[in-house]
């Protein structure tokens, strides 16, 4: 009988990665938990990347989609859409952007290309500012102003991208600065690069935490500080919220929260856990901005009734349980937990985060050398103790990544704490 892994190889992309050395089928999932194919139980601190936002299975959210799929699963942005209507003016209202509008996409890179496209549109310009060590998608638009290489196939690009320091606090020439020496440097560098550009600049696109990037993030007020900069030069300011948003970061709802000192972003773009498992994403904008666009435009699946209302009881949920603060308290112990544990053990160069979003970062001891090898093995050592987890990072991926739930429990985050322990200690 030919396994499901030989029948995915057969059919898959080579480039499609899995998991593992013996990859895992997941069939079903409660609360924190997921089981396999074989029975196994894992404790999933990894949410399928950042997605399962609150809780696999999640009895609200499942009955808003079965009752919703009920009356009607498609219909369009061509005919008005309620479930849509309610969870943009939700969106529009938490976003913090004046007089917002919201578009919904199906995935976060869909979003940022919308944003793409808006700003450059909108500012007339094809050159665009990113940071180094960034991820934004998968799209030729979103891969074109990546600045990790792993993820980047190919230099081709309808964009001028310029990369600009400060998305990654440890590593880099500005590292040994004190918080307040990094952004002057990083502010210093922004002007210098726009110093050197023809015309507009049409955008800066940053995540507030680099996700892809293995979690990695500037001292707060860095975006603030540019933002300043943009403002005198008209360019725009992008945040992309997927990995960030919602309380995931337990001190904030939204990553740029930590660089508000400026107002908000022009542009916020979101996806992953609005959904918890659904299509979702889509772009906030002022009216200004989004409506700047002057083509027709519609989306077929984006805003779909199902997906619309699994977001609208699933914000509900995060919001009625205070799991932004859940994501403060418990991901606070967590982090704690792990700094513990990484300051003896000399493979571990850094653990950093917020909320329960959090990067343990590996490296060979001794050294500042990248060790992916460790990475992998901790990976590895992890699924076989019962937890599964992420990894990532532009050196070399390796940085191990954790984000679970926003629901977890006290009692979780022990156990999947000593699982790591244990994960660590081995490799």
């Amino acid at each position: 009988m030919t396994s499901l892994y030989d029948r995915h190889r057969a059919v898959i992309p080579d480039w499609v990665a899995l998991y593992y050395k013996e990859p895992v089928e997941i069939t079903h999932g409660e609360g924190r938990h997921v089981w396999d194919a074989d029975g196994n139980r894992y404790l999933d601190f990894f949410g399928g990347i950042l997605t399962t936002m609150t809780a696999h299975a999640l009895p609200e959210v499942t009955k808003a989609v079965s009752e919703q799929a009920g009356r009607i699963v498609h219909s369009s942005t061509l005919y008005l859409n309620r479930p849509m209507v309610e969870l943009a003016e939700r969106i529009a209202t938490l976003s913090g952007i004046p007089d917002a509008r919201v578009f919904f996409t199906t995935s976060g890179t869909e979003a940022n290309d919308t944003a793409l496209l808006l700003a450059t549109g909108y500012r007339r310009s094809n050159q665009v500012l990113a940071m180094r060590n960034s991820y934004h998608g998968r799209s030729f638009s979103a891969v074109g102003i990546t600045g990790n290489r792993a993820w980047s196939p190919t230099s081709l690009s309808p964009l001028q991208t310029l990369y600009v320091h400060g998305g990654v606090r440890t590593r880099g020439p500005y590292a040994q600065l004190s918080d307040a020496q990094f952004i002057k440097a990083c502010v210093a560098d922004l002007e210098d690069i726009l110093g050197q550009t023809r015309g507009s600049v049409a955008a800066l696109i940053a995540e507030p935490i680099q996700g892809v990037g293995g979690f990695t993030s500037p001292p707060d007020g860095l975006y603030a500080a540019f933002r300043e900069v943009l403002s005198r030069h008209g360019i725009l300011w992008i945040a992309d919220e997927v990995q960030t948003g919602w309380g995931r970061t337990g001190e904030h709802f939204w990553g740029w929260q930590a660089h508000a000192d400026s107002g908000p972003p022009d542009m916020l773009t979101f996806a992953k856990g609005i959904g918890n498992g659904m299509s979702i994403g889509g772009v906030v904008a002022s009216a200004e901005v989004m409506n700047s666009l002057d083509a027709n435009s519609i989306s077929t699946f984006g805003g779909s009734p199902v997906t619309m209302a699994a977001g609208i009881a699933n914000l509900s949920y995060l919001l009625e349980h205070d799991l932004q603060g859940n994501a403060r308290r418990v991901g606070g112990l967590l982090i704690e937990r792990l700094r513990a544990i990484g300051a003896g053990i000399p493979a571990v160069r850094e653990v950093r985060g917020r909320g329960l979003m959090i990067g343990i970062e590996l490296v060979k001891p001794g050294t500042d050398e990248a060790n992916p090898q460790a990475a992998s093995a901790v990976l590895e050592a992890a699924r076989e103790g019962g937890l599964l987890i992420g990894k990532g990072g532009g050196h070399n991926t390796s940085v191990l990544r954790i984000a679970p739930p926003l629901s977890l429990t006290v009692s979780e985050a022990e156990e999947g704490a000593e699982i790591l322990e244990q994960a660590l200690h081995n490799v």
